[in-house]
């Protein structure tokens, strides 16, 4: 089991993890929710339904990393639209990213704050131990698929991966490339990612 998710009885799915691997999911987790930010600020006025309603931003961010994590949802940037259709692809993106942005980012952070959750009480049960077997509810599963999703596109971002072929040229880094940590860290949690998508299949 040692790198790779498998099923649980009765749904969810289990991890063995040592210290160091708890460490950097937990790091590169805690760098996604600063990076992703706080939620809006508390309504004082009252009204549970205040933030149900509460605008977005209506500009992509300016942040790479989050253009990737919340990118714009008409247009498509490998096919260049006429100017007169340009426009109106940023304005319908402004008025989605408008009224969902907040609720992605919402739901981007609680995955993130499952993780960081999940392997502090691992990391409790498991002191002076040198690691412990990580075990996900079905709904806890979801949220780190979510999670080692933004994860690799975030670091992706980072490596300006675009495409496949990047991906390819990754394998063949020399060990020197100051690159190289952060290219073990995506492709690492790729295979991650991998078998927790295959041990949720039906």
């Amino acid at each position: 089991m040692p790198g790779t998710f498998e099923p649980l009885p009765g749904g969810g799915a289990a991890v063995a993890l040592d210290d160091v691997e708890i460490s950097i999911i937990r790091s590169l987790a805690v760098q996604l929710l600063e990076l992703i930010g706080p939620g809006p600020a508390e309504d004082t006025s009252g009204d549970p339904l205040a933030g149900l309603f509460a605008e977005g931003p209506s500009e992509p961010p300016s942040d790479p990393v989050l253009r990737r994590l919340f990118p714009d949802a008409y247009g498509d940037p490998e096919q260049p639209a006429s100017p007169r259709d340009a426009e109106e692809q940023r304005a319908y993106s402004a008025e989605f990213r408008r009224y969902t942005e907040n609720d992605l980012r919402s739901g981007k952070r609680d995955n993130a704050l499952a993780v960081v959750r999940s392997l502090d009480a691992l990391s409790s049960v498991s002191a002076g131990e040198g690691g412990a077997v990580l075990k996900l509810s079905p709904q806890e599963s979801q949220q780190w698929l979510g999670a080692l999703n933004d994860l690799r596109l975030a670091i992706g971002s980072r490596l300006e991966i675009t495409d496949e072929e990047d991906s390819d040229l990754l394998f063949r880094l020399p060990d020197e490339d100051p690159r190289k940590p952060m290219v073990m860290a995506y492709l690492w949690l790729g295979g991650l990612q991998e078998t927790l998508v295959t041990t949720l299949m039906p």
